[in-house]
């Protein structure tokens, strides 16, 4: 059984789309924000980027929580290493689904996020450890210049 990871930084729709992939799909969806430990919510709050040593036990739940399968996480998973751990974990064929998108597009989305723990402050550093998926790791890429059926309909076009 697959499971898919709805990838990126900070603003470019992962729960949205990923909610809209897992109904097309008939999966589950998780929204990987509500793993967080409350020390990792309360220090992004604070505008402090996490650390590896930080994201790790997160990493550890996402990956438990697609260790269920038939399952779609909205999860940053940043860098390769931390694909590396969730794919781990999960112990499950993982598609990684990576909303790709301009800074400047990123910013207006989380400036219109009133309440949100994530501030745009921190879009800076998610952009700076930012590492693609490569060609040896499962995935798929869409543009969040489209609507978001679009997106979902893309993904799911490369799902076929």
């Amino acid at each position: 059984m697959t499971s898919y990871v709805v990838m990126g930084v900070s603003g470019c729709g992962k729960s949205s789309i990923g909610a809209g992939v897992a109904a097309a799909l008939g999966a589950r969806f998780v929204d990987g924000d509500d793993l967080h430990p409350p020390a990792n919510i309360a220090k992004m709050a604070r505008a402090e980027p996490l650390t590896d040593d930080d994201r790790a036990p997160w990493l550890a739940l996402v990956g438990q929580a697609l260790a269920q399968g038939n399952t779609v996480v909205a999860c940053s998973a940043l860098k390769r290493k931390y694909r590396d751990q969730i794919r781990a974990q999960a112990d499950t064929d993982t598609v990684f689904l990576f909303l790709r998108g301009q800074k400047e597009t990123l910013l207006a989305r989380m400036a219109a996020r009133p309440g949100h723990f994530m501030p745009p402050s921190l879009l800076e550093s998610q952009l700076a450890i930012l590492q693609p998926p490569t060609a040896d790791e499962a995935h798929l890429v869409q543009d969040i210049e489209q609507t978001p059926a679009q997106i979902i309909a893309g993904f799911l076009a490369g799902l076929r």
